[in-house]
């Protein structure tokens, strides 16, 4: 049972070193796709993902398109606050990729509009926030779909 977690385009080493933990974690896959808004030896990274990293299986892609087109065929849930549809919508299934954006602005645009129908937002309950740290967010989604899976 893994999930593919896939960070397009992220920007601070810290999250990037709690969710390389977190796939480790869970059993997961993490797929990072530049650019980056750090150097992948950044202390802060390896810090976050303390003697883990090494441990972890990590697919790296040169841009979006490399990352599409060797995964196509894939099954994919992609995560904005522009979603309409929650998390729980989602049918997660083994080997499923969860796609996340970077930190400052998530997801391109260009991707939410071809995704409509697999894009979906975590629920939050105060108009006083836009989004979530995603960290956080990625750990919310894996640990849902790992309690679908299981």
């Amino acid at each position: 049972m893994a999930l593919n977690i896939v960070l397009v385009e992220p920007e601070i080493p810290n999250n990037t070193g709690n969710i390389g933990r977190l796939a480790l974690a869970t059993g997961s896959r993490l797929h990072l796709v530049k650019p980056f808004g750090f150097e992948i030896d950044d202390k802060r990274l390896k810090r976050a993902g303390l003697d883990y990293w090494q441990h972890l299986e990590v697919i790296y892609y040169e841009n979006k398109e490399e990352f599409f087109n060797q995964n196509e065929d894939k099954k994919m849930a992609f995560l904005s606050s522009h979603g309409t549809k929650s998390h729980w919508d989602i049918n997660f299934e083994d080997d499923m990729f969860l796609v996340f954006g970077k930190e400052s602005v998530g997801l391109p645009k260009p991707l939410i509009k071809e995704r409509k129908e697999d894009l979906f937002k975590i629920p939050m309950y105060s108009e006083n926030i836009r989004s979530l740290n995603l960290s956080n967010a990625v750990s919310i989604i894996v640990y849902e779909g790992l309690r679908q899976l299981r």
